[in-house]
């Protein structure tokens, strides 16, 4: 019997969690938690949060161990995908609860203190930015109020087409065709600006 690698050792471990042997999840989890919880850490950059991806990961292995093909991946590289996309997908709930919704986007105020401090300060900067400000508010006036949230919420709070779907209780496909049409109109107002 030839020795086994580290990763045929993890390989055998995800097999045996495919067949829900619960030892082997405790094993698995006991070499390579460290690792895993390190690239947690580092994605999400809270320590309980990051416990909380690893938790959240693990019950994700468990789920899917038999989904996992040793042909396409190392098993702690799959692993780590796992991790990556339960963290990314951490940091997209915090910042949807935070959303708040009923404050009003198109205040140009809030505008202009989001793009403050991207903004040079010298007295020519300041106007140009003023009036493309300015401009901005009118051009957003002029699209349909469903509309401008959906735009604002997508720019201002960095929101993809399916959080803005979620957020808002939309159909994705509502979502992608309002921005599509409110941006090509967004530009077409701004180029008459220029």
């Amino acid at each position: 019997m030839s020795a086994s690698t580290p990763d045929q050792e993890l390989m055998d471990l995800l097999d045996r969690v495919a067949r829900r042997e619960e030892p082997a999840l405790k094993l698995l989890y006991d070499q390579t938690a460290a690792r895993l919880y390190g690239l947690a850490l580092r994605i999400v950059g809270n320590r309980e949060w990051a416990e909380d991806v690893l938790q959240e990961s693990f019950l994700g292995i468990w789920r899917n161990a038999g989904a996992y093909r040793a042909s396409l991946s190392p098993p702690l590289a799959w692993m780590g995908m796992l991790v990556r996309s339960r963290a990314l997908d951490f940091l997209r709930r915090r910042r949807a609860e935070r959303l708040h919704l009923h404050v009003a986007i198109d205040d140009i105020a809030e505008i202009d203190a989001l793009t403050q401090d991207h903004v040079a300060h010298g007295p020519l900067q300041e106007a140009e930015a003023s009036e493309q400000a300015a401009a901005l508010h009118q051009c957003l006036q002029r699209l349909e109020q469903a509309q401008r949230q959906v735009v604002s919420l997508a720019y201002l709070r960095d929101l993809s087409h399916s959080e803005l779907a979620s957020a808002l209780k939309l159909p994705l496909g509502t979502v992608k065709t309002w921005m599509r049409r409110s941006l090509e109109q967004l530009r077409k107002c701004m180029a008459r600006h220029v």
